[in-house]
């Protein structure tokens, strides 16, 4: 009867761990992976042969190079003063930066489809480019809600960063003419 009893505590304890970790969901990664998939699409002005596979490559490859030096810097810039991490750690670091490869993912798969919705090459980036910064205000915005924040924070936070995007599109604007 102990064994079942101690099962349910630990499966309880896991659930409220797991409970814990998502009310305190750090959504920055997304907010920056989304604004790290809008940089590269604009700076996808010259690709090779293959432009929409280069494109597809260049957004995923370039989120994990950001998500490495994400955890890097987690663990060696603050965590190592602290203590050395542990395996435990690490994980958890890397689960906790993934957001900056899965805001890329959106901006890909747009690219990839690009071809069946009938997009050149040009008009694929224009669509990567507005599915990142979908999620560039979408990001924050969720964690502005998550965190309960009013309507009007929400708001400004959605403003701030559609002005932000503006800014993106500005930049694709300038290098593309």
């Amino acid at each position: 009867m102990s064994r079942n009893t101690s099962g349910v505590g630990q499966s309880a304890a896991r659930r409220e761990r797991q409970a814990d970790h998502r009310a305190h969901a750090d959504y920055t990664g997304g907010v920056y992976g989304s604004m790290l998939a809008a940089s590269v699409a604009i700076g996808a002005g010259s690709l090779g042969s293959f432009p929409r596979a280069e494109l597809v490559l260049l957004l995923l490859l370039t989120s994990l190079v950001f998500w490495i030096a994400h955890v890097h810097a987690e663990l060696f810039g603050a965590r190592l003063a602290q203590h050395p991490p542990d395996r435990r750690l690490i994980l958890r670091v890397c689960r906790d930066e993934w957001p900056v490869v899965k805001a890329a993912v959106p901006p890909a798969a747009a690219i990839a489809v690009s071809p069946l919705l009938g997009f050149d090459v040009r008009g694929a980036v224009w669509l990567a480019l507005c599915v990142a910064l979908t999620g560039q205000v979408g990001w924050p915005v969720a964690a502005a809600q998550h965190a309960g924040a009013s309507r009007r924070l929400m708001a400004a936070t959605a403003t701030v960063n559609v002005l932000l995007g503006l800014v993106i599109v500005a930049v694709k604007i300038a290098v593309t003419h």
